[in-house]
């Protein structure tokens, strides 16, 4: 019997949309919470198959995307907070209007914010949790990472024995909470040809997390990730058990890359540029190993998935493509820029930040983010959003000409110039930060190019 709090909170997500106040993705989840605190757990028990939630600093929505396409091929009815409202309430308002679907799904997919994955976990009890990486995100939340290493601490100690733990091996401080849990799939990069020389000063979690002594690294990949090892109490990186063993780049094409696992190796052609989205790969595949997927799915499903809200979406502007690369951190915007220098071309780049409670006050990060790289191949920048001036100043004192540079605050006008500077058939790389690229998503569903997030499934 449907509890009277669900259909308050349903007709609150209606009235929401038919006032133009949002798409209703976290308000219903919010009444209802409120009404009746334990609903998102009441729910998720419909779930035969059980639920997945997976969190991260940097990829869960495109590993929520990828694992989406191996259970859609599998042919699971699945419910996912694809809007991206990925706090519990978000969650609890995909389970609501799931529950009003027939036939009802009976798997749950959610990505979930790295702090509120807890509480997320104590009401859904997931059949896998999956802890991918934690990076410096925003620097006005002192101690950020610490304080969610022991929340996830806290979390893993308390998980069902019967749920899976999928975890990054690659990551010192994942790897280690993995260590406290039976029931274990790792996955991690062992791609030698992609590494990079040396830790990136952005790189943060680079002391052991057992004795606190400096870590080295046999082969570093992204940030602090990668083959790491203590000299002082000799924990190391696990083996783990999904390995991408081969990637090439293709620059804002995509990436081939064939992926290990106990029961044979998955290959696949996906339109995903980076190395992190091989590390997305790999994870989803490692879930794919937790709920038995059957192997020959895999594949084609990464190679069929396409890309996340402003996770490398490529966007018809006329006779030119526009490139959607979400940077809210050093460690994501490197990768970008890494994606982006690989592009033969000259370059056409827009650099958005905010400084919205979303993206972070403190946009001091943007100094840690190596853009020198790109002076010598750009065509034309523009810098844009709420804190343009301070891009401006950044690439100043990087030594790019600053009658080169232009600034324009407005997205709309800010996606005008680029657009215009670019030669026909070109391509424009965004760069923004979180609501950065909110705002030029708003302005790209104004002009009929893109549909509404909430449309966006």
């Amino acid at each position: 019997m449907r509890h009277p709090a669900e259909l308050i909170a349903h007709t609150a997500g209606v009235v929401s949309r038919r006032l133009g106040r949002g798409g209703g993705t976290s308000l219903p989840g919010m009444v209802l919470l409120r009404l009746h605190p334990t609903a998102a757990g009441r729910l998720a028990r419909q779930l035969t198959r059980g639920s997945v939630a997976i969190s991260a600093t940097n990829g869960k929505t495109t590993t929520a995307r990828l694992v989406r396409s191996m259970v859609d091929a599998a042919g699971w009815p699945t419910v996912a907070n694809t809007a991206g409202a990925n706090l519990l309430s978000g969650v609890t308002t995909a389970l609501l209007a799931a529950s009003r679907e027939s036939p009802s799904p009976t798997f749950g997919l959610f990505e979930v914010d790295e702090a509120a994955l807890p509480a997320v976990s104590r009401q859904l009890r997931p059949r896998v949790v999956v802890l991918m990486n934690l990076f410096r995100d925003q620097l006005d939340r002192f101690g950020e990472l610490e304080s969610l290493v022991e929340r996830w601490r806290t979390m893993v100690d308390e998980l069902d024995p019967s749920t899976v733990l999928v975890a990054n091996a690659d990551d010192p401080a994942v790897a280690a909470l993995a260590m406290r849990h039976d029931r274990v799939v790792l996955f991690g990069v062992d791609a030698a040809d992609v590494a990079r020389a040396e830790l990136s000063h952005a790189a943060d979690s680079t002391h052991c997390t057992s004795c606190n002594a400096p870590l080295a690294y046999d082969l570093i990949t992204i940030g602090h990730l990668g083959w790491w090892r203590c000299d002082n109490c000799g924990l190391a990186r696990p083996t783990p058990d999904v390995t991408v063993r081969a990637v090439q780049l293709r620059g804002a094409e995509g990436i081939t890359l064939t992926v290990a696992t106990p029961r044979g190796d998955v290959s696949a052609q996906m339109a995903l540029p980076g190395l992190h989205n091989a590390y997305n790969a790999a994870a989803a595949v490692a879930v794919a190993e937790a709920l038995e997927l059957d192997l020959d799915l895999l594949g084609p499903a990464l190679g069929t998935a396409d890309a996340a809200f402003g996770r490398a979406e490529r966007v018809t502007c006329g006779d030119r493509d526009l490139v959607l690369l979400l940077a809210k951190n050093p460690t994501g915007a490197n990768e970008n820029v890494r994606t982006v220098l690989l592009d033969p071309d000259p370059l056409d780049v827009i650099v958005s930040l905010n400084d919205r409670t979303a993206d972070g006050q403190d946009v001091s990060w943007i100094w840690d983010v190596d853009y020198e790289p790109l002076f010598e191949r750009l065509h034309s920048l523009t810098v844009s959003g709420i804190r343009a001036h301070d891009l401006a100043l950044r690439f100043r004192y990087g030594g790019f000409p600053t009658d080169r540079i232009v600034v324009e605050p407005d997205p709309g006008r800010a996606l005008d110039t680029a657009i215009a500077a670019a030669p026909p058939g070109g391509r424009v790389y965004s760069l923004p930060s979180y609501t950065a690229l909110l705002d030029l998503r708003a302005v790209l569903v104004d002009r009929g190019l893109v549909p509404a997030f909430w449309e966006d499934e």
